[in-house]
């Protein structure tokens, strides 16, 4: 009888734990959908000036200084530029201004040079396609997600001066066209 009493009781106990998750629960191990990233710096050039091939995401090794700098939104990554350097991806000519609170016994260089944490496999495959293929590197996006800074960087070739005129020539078509679709709503 109490083989059956423990046999009924692991029956409920399991019927309960489908149930709970069939009513909507959030299961064990999920998270919870997360929020936008929140920009800090964005190069808006960059889509004029390349042809973005491929977009990539890396963390940045910063220091205390840097980081608070960046939550008051004081960065400038329209200059840079990511190079690969003894197995090692630098982003250089970024800039980081520093408070005028921060620690007076720090030396704070707006412009150093700042490691970015990829795989191994992933600077590899970077290296080789910039060597072989005559790709630059080039930084989009500097953002927080979660309590990270990450930068988001593409491979890119660059633009001559005619296929920035067709560019321009198209985003004018663009803007025409939707600006004759709303006189004709009217």
């Amino acid at each position: 009888m109490a083989t059956t009493k423990a046999g009924a009781a692991r029956g409920q106990a399991g019927q309960a734990g489908h149930a709970g998750k069939a009513g909507g629960a959030k299961a064990k191990g999920k998270k919870a959908a997360a929020a936008p990233a929140r920009p800090i710096a964005v190069n808006r050039r960059a889509n004029f000036e390349y042809f973005l091939e491929e977009r990539l995401e890396a963390g940045i090794a910063l220091q205390g200084w840097e980081v608070k700098s960046l939550r008051q939104g004081k960065a400038n990554i329209s200059d840079g530029y990511v190079i690969v350097k003894n197995g090692q991806a630098l982003l250089l000519g970024s800039e980081i201004q520093p408070l005028k609170t921060s620690c007076a016994f720090v030396v704070c260089d707006p412009t150093r040079t700042r490691q970015l944490l990829l795989h191994r496999r992933e600077i590899d495959r970077m290296a080789g396609r910039v060597q072989r293929q005559g790709y630059t590197l080039i930084p989009l996006k500097l953002y927080w997600k979660g309590s990270h800074v990450k930068l988001e960087f593409a491979l890119a070739r660059g633009r001559q001066e005619q296929d920035k005129r067709e560019l321009i020539k198209d985003r004018q078509w663009q803007r025409d066209r939707a600006r004759l679709g709303k006189n004709r709503m009217l």
